[in-house]
C-alpha cells in the first residue's frame, strides 16, 4: 500500500451526481497541506470526505462488467480484460481492486485522526455556521461506514486482508500482516451498530432553517438504511460456506436477525417493493424500494457498450447466456429450455416471467427505443452471427441500459442520469430467505425471533405489481426450495453484481461453463434452436483473488492466498 496521503484539496474535481440535478457532491484530487489547513474550513473538510465517497464502487454494464466474468453473460468485446477471470490469464500479476479500496481507506483513517472534534471557530459569525456544524459533526459517522464499507468489499474478495484504523508509515505499511477475515467482519458488524443511530433516515429532512426551508440537502450520502444494509449483507456473507465451513448454523441466525431488521426497517420508513423496471432508469435513484444508491451521473457507457450491433456505435457488450435465462421460470411454475418448450409446441419465451422480457431483449423484438427495426439474433442476422462483435449467446441486455438513448453520431442527444444500486428492499428479502431457510433447514419455518419463512420472503419479491409470479407452494423438498432459491436469486438481482460472489460464497463449485443459445433460419423462413456450451477455465483458488504480486515483494509479512 502507498500510504503517501493526499491532503487538501484542489478545486479541480470531477462531480458525481448524488442527489437531484441541482444536487451535488464534488469528489476533490488533494495534494500535501497540513491538517491544520484542511480542517479549519468547512468546504475543505468537505471536500476531503467527498473524495472518500469517490472510490464506492459501481458495475454499470462496462466492458470490464463481471456479470461476463460469470455466467450471467458473456463479453462480446473479443479484446476485453475480463476474459481474465474465465480463460486461465489471471494471476497475481494482473490484480483488481486491492489499491481502489485502500486508498480511501487510509484517507478515512486520516479524517478520523485529524479531521474530528474541530470547532471551525473562525467560521462562527457565519449565517450558516450551525447548520453546517451539524453536517460536519455527521462526517466522522459516515467515514466510519464507508471504511466499513470498503474492508467489506476487500475481505470478501481476498478473504483474510491487511487491516487498519491508523494512519501508517509507509515502513508499517509494507510490514503489515493480514487479519483474519472473521475479525474484519466483526469489525464492520460493530461499526455499523455503532454509526447507524447517529446517521438519519433521510437528509432531505435535516438542517432546515428557521422558516423549514432544507439548506440544499445532498440525498446521496450514507444514511441509516445503509448501515443497517450493509451488517446485513456482512453476516450473510460471513454464515456463507466459504467463510463458515462448518455451516455453523448460529451464524444463519444472526444473519437472519440483521436481514430481517433490514425489512422491517424499511417497512417502518415507506421504503417498499415497486415495478421491476424502477430498479434502473433515469429516476431509479427516487424508486420506491431503494436504500441507498450511488450516483453516477450522465453517460451513454452503458448504451454504447452494449447496444446490439446493427445499432450505429454500438458494441453488443454483455451478452445474456442462456444459462441465465434457463434460470426464468414460466407463469404455470414449470421450468422449460427454449428447446423443450419448442419440442412442446410452445412458444419459447410468451410465458416466462415476466422479469425476462423486462431484463433481456431476444430476436423478434424491437429495441432498443430508436432501433427501428426487429432485432435478428439468428445467424446471419443482422445482430447475430458472424459479425464481428455481435451477440455470442442470441440475446442483448436490457437491465442497466437506457433503451431511449441515441447514440448514433448525427441525432445523439448525449447520455441519461445513471445510478447503481447498491443496496435495495428485493435483495435483503432475498438475504433473509437465504439465511432463514439454511438456519431451520426448512423454507416455512418461523419463531418468535424470525417471523417471516423463507418461502414467504421470496414470494413477497414474486408478488411485484409488474411481476406477478404464481406464489411458491408451501412444503417444498428442501433440495429443489433451493435450486428454486438460486434461480430467483439470479433473475431478481441479475446484473446487479451479485452472481459473481453469491457463486464464490456458496462454494459450489465456481464457474465452469456458460450456455449459448444458436438460432438458425430456415428456408422456409421458420426458426430453429440448438444449444452450444463454452467451458470456463475454474480452479478453487478462484473463490479467493490472489493478492497482487508486487505488494506480496515489498512486504515480507504479506502471504499470498492459496494456489496462487
Amino acid at each position: 500500500m502507498n500510504m503517501n496521503l493526499k491532503k487538501a484539496c484542489l478545486l479541480v474535481a470531477c462531480a458525481a451526481f448524488l442527489t437531484g440535478c441541482a444536487d451535488k457532491m464534488d469528489y476533490h484530487e488533494y495534494q500535501t497541506y497540513g491538517p491544520d489547513y484542511v480542517f479549519t474550513d468547512f468546504g475543505r473538510t468537505a471536500g476531503f470526505v467527498n473524495n472518500i465517497y469517490a472510490s464506492l464502487d459501481y458495475d454499470l454494464l462496462g466492458s470490464g462488467s463481471r456479470a461476463s466474468a460469470c455466467d450471467e453473460a458473456e463479453m462480446a468485446i473479443t479484446y476485453s480484460s475480463i476474459f481474465d477471470y474465465t480463460n486461465g490469464n489471471w494471476s497475481a500479476l494482473n490484480p483488481y481492486s486491492w489499491f481502489g479500496y485502500y486508498a480511501p481507506i487510509r484517507e478515512a483513517n486520516y479524517f478520523l485522526k485529524n479531521g474530528v472534534e474541530r470547532d471551525f471557530i473562525d467560521h462562527r459569525y457565519d449565517e450558516d455556521y450551525q447548520a453546517q456544524m451539524k453536517r460536519y459533526n455527521r462526517y466522522q459517522y459516515e467515514v466510519r461506514l464507508l471504511r466499513a464499507y470498503y474492508y467489506f468489499l476487500l475481505v470478501r474478495a481476498y478473504g483474510d486482508v491487511p487491516f487498519t484504523t491508523e494512519v501508517l508509515t509507509e515502513a508499517e505499511a509494507n510490514s503489515i500482516t493480514r487479519t483474519p477475515a472473521a475479525d474484519v467482519f466483526d469489525f464492520i458488524v460493530k461499526e455499523c451498530d455503532a454509526v447507524a443511530p447517529e446517521l438519519p433516515v433521510d437528509y432531505s429532512k435535516l438542517d432546515n432553517d428557521a422558516a423549514g426551508n432544507s439548506d440544499n440537502p445532498e440525498t446521496g450520502r450514507v444514511n441509516r438504511g445503509m448501515a443497517l444494509a450493509l451488517k446485513a449483507r456482512t453476516l450473510l456473507y460471513r454464515a456463507s460456506k466459504l467463510f463458515n465451513p462448518t455451516q455453523d448454523k448460529e451464524l444463519y441466525r444472526q444473519a437472519a436477525k440483521a436481514n430481517l431488521d433490514v425489512i422491517n426497517y424499511c417497512s417502518e420508513n415507506g421504503i417498499k417493493l415497486g415495478k421491476y423496471t424502477d430498479i434502473w432508469g433515469e429516476n431509479n435513484w427516487k424508486a420506491s424500494e431503494m436504500i441507498f444508491v450511488r450516483r453516477v451521473g450522465s453517460t451513454t457507457d452503458p448504451e454504447v457498450t452494449n447496444f446490439p450491433i446493427s445499432m450505429e456505435n454500438a458494441n453488443s457488450g454483455n451478452c445474456p447466456t442462456q444459462t441465465l435465462v434457463d434460470a426464468y421460470q414460466r407463469t404455470d411454475g414449470n421450468y422449460l429450455t427454449v428447446e423443450q418448450a419448442v419440442r412442446a409446441g410452445l412458444d419459447p419465451y410468451a410465458d416466462l416471467d415476466p422479469r425476462f422480457g423486462m431484463t433481456i431483449a431476444r430476436n423478434g423484438e424491437k429495441w432498443p427505443n430508436t432501433n427501428t427495426m426487429e432485432l435478428e439474433t439468428f445467424v446471419g442476422g443482422r445482430d447475430g452471427a458472424p459479425l464481428p462483435y455481435a451477440t455470442t449467446t442470441s440475446y442483448y441486455v436490457k437491465k442497466y441500459v437506457d433503451g431511449s438513448t441515441d447514440i448514433s453520431a448525427s441525432t445523439g442527444s448525449g447520455g441519461k442520469t445513471h445510478s447503481w444500486v447498491t443496496f435495495r428492499l428485493g435483495e435483503f428479502l432475498m438475504n433473509y430467505a437465504e439465511a432463514a431457510f439454511k438456519y431451520f433447514d426448512s423454507p416455512d419455518q418461523t419463531n418468535d425471533e424470525l417471523t417471516l419463512s423463507a418461502r414467504e420472503a421470496i414470494n413477497q419479491v414474486r408478488n411485484r405489481s409488474d411481476v406477478k409470479m404464481p406464489a411458491l407452494p408451501e412444503s417444498m423438498d428442501n433440495n429443489y426450495f433451493w435450486t428454486v432459491y438460486k434461480n430467483e436469486r439470479m433473475v431478481e438481482l441479475a446484473f446487479e453484481g451479485h452472481r459473481f460472489w453469491d457463486v464464490r460464497r456458496w462454494k459450489e463449485g465456481g464457474f465452469t461453463s456458460i450456455d449459448r443459445l444458436v438460432i438458425t433460419k430456415e428456408a422456409d423462413g421458420s426458426l430453429s434452436y440448438s444449444r452450444t456450451t463454452k467451458n470456463l477455465v475454474w480452479d478453487d483458488k478462484m473463490y479467493f483473488y490472489p493478492i497482487p504480486d508486487s505488494e506480496i515483494r515489498k512486504n515480507p509479512n504479506l502471504s499470498q492466498n492459496a494456489g496462487w
